[in-house]
């Protein structure tokens, strides 16, 4: 027997959140639809998805942590394995009071069930997530087979009712032990809990009702989004079966690096490059904005190598914020030195220096330089 918590990559005292994530990973690695052909594959992902089945429920998780149970053919303890407790302790319960007592819930295989939700990823520039973007993209999902309406019969058949258990799609088995009686259930093996066995299968769908499709949609991405965000999109997941309601999509955003600009949060991260006059003296200059557009800044007299200017409400917009806000863009001021000067330049800083006492190389620094001022002295 599998261990399902293997199978998923978890520790047994894995958090639901550990699990969740976990399982999405895996998703993502062994989908088939990367894999086209791989069998194994195939088989893979139906297990993570089974095991993600039981351990997404606590209450399906507890009673595997509890019996080990993971279908019909794993029973470590010696028939007990799928126990329903309901009936054990309504059978216990009527036995000692005579009262009839049950707690026996119903398994209804034709019963509707929600779609599988969907997650994909949307890539989208840090200006278009600052302005909001409309994006068509592509969702390969399930949808009903449309040729056998969801039955999975080949046209002019119709499912049987499984002859093993009767519809119920388990097979429920009463047993007496010391405690009185109890009842083990177990997954029907003729009809895999279904409670039908199609003999005809469809040509389109195998038998599955299902086929799975491309799908194009027109989707909205608000302004403000973040890297990672998850965008919910109602309905458009995995279909129902038997008329139960579609999963969802979720889109995982993935906001592109910009080479100029760094975000952090709402705010928006820039250099401003001045010339050494420019820091010392104070000036009136333009920064280029993200949308390509320039501000006027003022940069202060005595501005310092590192330094950071403000500009307010140039970030990004907040898209959760309960009131409709900016963050702000923030310019690290670098000093630009030259490295080439002219004759005039040189002579410039040379007397600045002199002023200010402050030393600096008379420029010879070849040994070309040293040699011919030797010669002339």
């Amino acid at each position: 027997m599998e261990d399902l918590y293997s199978i998923l990559e978890v520790p047994r005292d894995a958090t639901q959140a550990d699990i969740k994530k976990s399982y999405r990973k895996l998703v993502h690695q062994y989908h088939p639809d990367a894999h086209p052909g791989d069998k194994d594959i195939e088989e893979k992902f139906k297990k993570i998805n089974a095991a993600y089945s039981v351990l997404n429920d606590p209450e399906k998780r507890a009673r595997y942590d509890q019996f080990g149970t993971t279908g019909p053919n794993s029973d470590p303890f010696g028939g007990m394995g799928g126990m329903d407790l309901g009936d054990l302790f309504g059978d216990l319960f009527s036995q000692a009071f005579g009262s009839g007592f049950s707690s026996r819930r119903q398994y209804d295989p034709n019963s509707p069930s929600r779609g599988d939700d969907i997650e994909q990823i949307v890539h989208v520039t840090l200006l278009e997530a600052s302005k909001g973007v409309t994006r068509d993209i592509e969702v390969m999902k399930s949808e009903t087979c449309q040729h056998c309406s969801g039955t999975g019969a080949k046209p002019g058949t119709k499912p049987e009712t499984c002859p093993r258990c009767h519809g119920q799609g388990q097979i429920r088995q009463t047993q007496q032990s010391f405690f009185g009686q109890f009842v083990s259930v177990t997954t029907c093996p003729d009809c895999h809990g279904t409670g039908k066995i199609i003999r005809d299968k469809c040509d389109e769908c195998g038998g599955t009702g299902q086929v799975r499709k491309k799908h194009k949609l027109e989707v909205k991405i608000p302004a403000g989004v973040e890297r990672n965000m998850r965008l919910r999109i109602s309905g458009a997941g995995e279909a129902g079966r038997n008329g139960g309601k579609p999963g969802d999509l979720y889109l995982i955003i993935d906001v592109e690096v910009n080479p100029e600009f760094e975000r952090d949060g709402a705010d928006l991260h820039t250099s401003l490059i001045l010339t050494y006059p420019q820091a010392v003296l104070g000036t009136e200059t333009k920064i280029k904005l993200l949308d390509g557009t320039f501000e006027n800044i003022s940069v202060p007299a005595g501005t310092q190598h590192a330094q950071v200017l403000k500009i307010k409400g140039k970030g990004m917009p907040r898209v959760n914020s309960a009131i409709k806000s900016t963050g702000d863009l923030y310019a690290h001021v670098y000093i630009e030195i030259p490295k080439k000067l002219t004759d005039k330049q040189r002579e410039l800083i040379k007397s600045l220096a002199d002023e200010m006492k402050a030393p600096v190389s008379d420029g010879e620094t070849g040994l070309f330089d040293r040699f011919k001022k030797w010669f002339q002295e």
